[in-house]
């Protein structure tokens, strides 16, 4: 593993996620409205919003999985599409449950890792990082859900990259499991990479976010530290709440 926390400046910059003036369009529908913002190395990077807010779709154009109709998303300076092995530059947990229920969870990492020219050695680190290491043998499709979601952060971290993006990681996960993750993403942050994280859970971002953006229909309301934040307001959830109120909105993209 690479520890990062006493890299040069000139490496940090270059583990950063930048959003300039990013917008998509579904047909009649705005999902992201000139969205600017920067995700920072060091620290973890809270993404929140309503349902659709557009959370989700911006990760997507983050990781190249959708086009945007204009603006752009870069990763260390360039556009995901662009990265020759991006599992060694971004790891990403958007949906847990997309994964072939079949293949037994070491075969499901082996095949990732061979197409981004890592070996089997790291298949084995990650499993057992994750905790399943003692299932590793075992078809994906009898995991539990939050056995779903441990394998999928092992994917994020199969190529060992400083930037890390998760959407909604704590789903199906118990209580122990949630301690995990809030431990994990801070271990991660320290070590000097840029991790973004999506979820609605108030409390445990308060416990696990140092910084936090919000959306709302598409555009940026709020980007401030969580000290700041709560300076202003009772708690972090109250902060949401009041600036959050009048950008609710159903039927849209998340």
């Amino acid at each position: 593993m690479v520890r990062r926390a006493d890299d040069p400046p000139s490496r940090i910059l270059y583990r950063v996620i930048e959003l300039q003036r990013l917008t998509k369009r579904y047909g009649d529908t705005l999902a992201v409205d000139e969205l600017s913002f920067t995700v920072q190395p060091g620290h973890v990077t809270g993404f929140l919003g309503p349902n659709g807010a557009g959370k989700s779709t911006t990760m997507r154009l983050i990781l190249g999985l959708d086009a945007p109709t204009s603006g752009q998303a870069l990763v260390n300076g360039r556009r995901y599409t662009s990265i020759s092995r991006p599992m060694r530059e971004v790891g990403a947990l958007l949906d847990a449950s997309a994964v072939h229920g079949g293949r037994t969870a070491y075969n499901h990492l082996l095949c990732l890792a061979r197409t981004n020219g890592i070996g089997p050695m790291r298949v084995a680190e990650v499993l057992e990082q994750v905790g399943l290491a003692g299932v590793a043998r075992k078809r994906v499709g009898g995991f539990s859900l939050g056995m779903k979601q441990r394998l999928g952060i092992a994917s994020a971290l199969l190529g060992d990259p400083g930037v890390l993006m998760f959407d909604e990681p704590v789903n199906g996960l118990d209580p122990d499991g949630v301690r995990w993750i809030r431990d994990l993403m801070r271990s991660l942050a320290a070590e000097g990479r840029t991790i973004l994280l999506s979820s609605h859970l108030m409390s445990e971002m308060a416990l696990t976010a140092e910084r936090i953006v919000i959306v709302g229909r598409g555009k940026l309301i709020a980007e401030a530290t969580v000290a700041e934040l709560t300076a202003r307001y009772p708690s972090l959830e109250d902060a949401y709440m009041a600036l959050t109120a009048n950008s609710v909105q159903y039927g849209a993209a998340r």
